[in-house]
């Protein structure tokens, strides 16, 4: 049986969803598919930043709690030390800089609070449906086949595709015409080592600290759970440590805090990966979030950069699909494509300068404490950072 949309969305994660919410104001409908369950997205635990704008979004959501469970937080501290010296902290006020900051509002209850509104709504959300193809984006009736959760095949004609699936999304292709990558992309030499323990916060703001061995992130999760990494071999085995050898290698890392300790009950390892798609939209197709780029954690920009996508094509699909004009969709990729490549530049900037490289001579960790010097101790240093951590102005489709 054959199903007519106006706009189909292949992902349910913040991106899609919010997609939803902003077509439905603009009283466009749209039907958003998943291949995963609505438990498993509401229970894989991510961690989550959100600037001030994408705050700014969600509270046009109901039911979005960044606000009220979310901990709003106006500064950072970056720690480092001088080849033999003691470390010392340095605050990043970013309320005095620029007069913005940012919630520490996990992604997954961000999700939570999305499907709870879009439900509610009446939106034609559909979990467990795993799309095989996408095809005829260059007409206009693209097409989305696929099969539901129980193996009925479905098929969703619409006037406009959105790939909103992640990093091994499945619109991709039909976009850049690439099965296998079709993108600009880096690894890095080292991942992190993360855990979830049951701890207090070891301090009120996070640390982002440069030690000899390797970079750590002392970050939080709320009053009774905490959130932490260490650099590692992207290779290591997250079950190779026990407890002991864990916190002693992140009380290491950050020399002058005492870390809460606590029984750790998650640990992954999480590779750093940069990506940008080599095309974010082709006719009546077009890919938003993780489909279109990825990040490493350190600016922390994934969920950010995905909502700053969704306000430029959601104005753009409006502008196609209930006035003809099609400038905005047609300017989408160029205007989302400034954005990508300054948070791509910045994420690379954090976490180069954060990170020890594994080929790190003593001329490149002597020239690295030196640009850590030249951040804090420069007021437009600082303020470079803390703009670039809140985040830049959103906006709508040129």
């Amino acid at each position: 049986m054959t199903e007519r949309t106006r706009v189909a969305i292949v992902g349910a994660g913040p991106a899609g969803l919010v997609l939803s919410h902003l077509l439905a104001e603009a009283g466009i409908d749209s039907i958003v598919v998943d291949a995963r369950g609505r438990e498993e997205i509401e229970h894989t635990i991510r961690a989550g930043i959100l600037e001030q704008g994408t705050v700014e979004v969600l509270d046009g959501i109901p039911g979005s709690r960044a606000r009220t469970v979310g901990q709003r937080h106006d500064g950072i501290e970056l720690r480092f030390a001088e080849p033999g010296g003691e470390a010392q902290g340095h605050r990043i006020d970013f309320a005095d800089l620029v007069g913005r900051g940012v919630w520490l509002y996990p992604q997954h209850e961000v999700l939570r609070d999305l499907i709870a509104a879009r439900l509610a709504a009446g939106q034609d959300l559909r979990f467990g449906a795993t799309v095989t193809e996408v095809t005829g984006v260059d007409s206009a009736r693209p097409t989305v086949r696929g099969a539901r959760a129980d193996g009925t095949p479905f098929e969703i004609v619409a006037d406009f595709v959105v790939g909103a699936d992640g990093s091994r999304s499945v619109v991709r292709p039909s976009v850049t015409g690439d099965s296998r990558s079709g993108g600009y992309f880096r690894e890095y030499p080292f991942a992190w080592f993360g855990i979830l323990c049951e701890a207090p916060p070891s301090s009120e703001e996070l640390i982002y600290s440069n030690a000899a061995d390797g970079f750590a992130l002392i970050s939080q999760r709320s009053e009774t759970v905490q959130r932490m990494y260490f650099q590692c071999d992207p290779d290591t085995d997250p079950n190779a440590l026990d407890d002991a050898e864990i916190w002693e290698r992140l009380q290491a890392r950050v020399p002058g805090t005492r870390l809460a300790e606590g029984p750790i009950f998650q640990r992954d390892v999480l590779r750093f990966r940069s990506f940008v798609s080599h095309e974010l939209r082709r006719g009546r197709a077009a890919l938003v979030g993780d489909a279109a780029h990825t990040v490493p954690p350190t600016g922390a920009k994934g969920m950010n950069l995905a909502i700053a996508d969704v306000l430029l094509l959601a104005d753009a699909l409006r502008r196609l699909l209930l006035e003809d004009d099609p400038r905005g969709v047609d300017g989408y990729a160029e205007a989302a494509s400034q954005r990508i490549w300054k948070a791509q530049h910045f994420s690379w900037w954090m976490t180069s300068m954060l990170h020890v490289a594994p080929d790190a001579s003593d001329f490149d960790r002597r020239r690295q404490i030196g640009e850590l010097r030249s951040v804090v101790e420069s007021e437009a240093g600082r303020r470079y950072l803390a703009e670039a951590y809140t985040g830049w102005p959103l906006r709508a489709a040129v």
